[in-house]
């Protein structure tokens, strides 16, 4: 949020016209960690989609704050959540890894998910028909939270080269580590105007920072308000409350296939 805000230059493009899509991953390569109990009641999806992911969607998406203090911040973020469309089955795939069942706590034949792939719209102006992708599960290859900021193609080759160049991107990384990487093009040496895929990355290292739940009681902006509460729950509700097919996948691995279905031309599969 700060970022994007800090450097006025995004806001000509941080739309629907320039983005083609963005791509929230947050998973984890451990299993339930003696939280079976706890995780048949919630799944993936009462776990962290209605809370963690929907809000990283809404810093993501918001407008600017009109000032400084908490109260606007979360105001701009509620907006986000209340033009979310609700959930609907197209737009979700749900796994379960294999050996969960055998977990401590966990029901023999349990229809909880540990996977989760969703595909949300939020109805506004800047937003409108422009997906966000979600992915989250537990046995995953690497434990982190990513976003990807896809920019859209140019609609011509340059010069000597004959397809188009790949997309420019912004790769923000949350955790384990903070990383701001912008994806982009340089010519590479030679009189043939081709390029190459270059990162640019900043990278945040800090040895004194406060652990998460002391950030989380020292400010206030990061608690979601009552009725941001409220907004996400409506928007994954209408999904919890659905009979779902259930997809099984093998631990390390991306989770099952069926979810490559929602998003055309792949999910990005962040490096550990």
């Amino acid at each position: 949020m700060y970022f994007r805000f800090a450097n006025p230059f995004f806001e000509t493009g941080w739309n629907r016209h320039s983005i083609q899509r963005v791509q929230i991953t947050m998973t984890e390569r451990f299993r339930v960690a003696g939280r079976g109990r706890f995780y048949e009641e919630v799944g993936a999806i009462g776990d962290v989609v209605q809370n963690h992911l929907l809000m990283v969607i809404a810093c993501l998406a918001m407008e600017q704050p009109s000032g400084r203090g908490h109260e606007s911040i979360r105001e701009e973020r509620v907006k986000v959540l209340k033009m979310i469309r609700p959930l609907i089955p197209s737009d979700v795939v749900r796994g379960q890894f294999r050996g969960y069942r055998r977990e401590g706590g966990v029901a023999p034949e349990s229809q909880v998910e540990t996977f989760a792939a969703l595909r949300f719209y939020i109805d506004s102006e800047r937003w409108a028909g422009m997906p966000f992708y979600v992915r989250t599960g537990k046995c995953l290859p690497v434990t982190v939270i990513e976003v990807l900021v896809e920019f859209k193609r140019p609609c011509c080759p340059v010069s000597d080269e004959i397809e188009p160049p790949l997309p420019n991107y912004f790769r923000f990384r949350l955790n384990p580590n903070v990383t701001i990487a912008l994806g982009t093009k340089t010519k590479v040496p030679g009189e043939a105007m081709v390029g190459e895929r270059i990162e640019l990355v900043a990278r945040h290292c800090s040895s004194d920072e406060m652990d998460p739940y002391e950030r989380l009681l020292g400010d206030a902006t990061l608690f979601a308000r009552g009725d941001g509460v409220e907004a996400a729950w409506h928007v994954v509700q209408s999904i919890l409350d659905t009979p779902m097919s259930l997809h099984e996948y093998e631990p390390n691995t991306w989770g099952p296939r069926e979810a490559d279905r929602l998003i055309e031309g792949g999910w990005h599969n962040a490096s550990g």
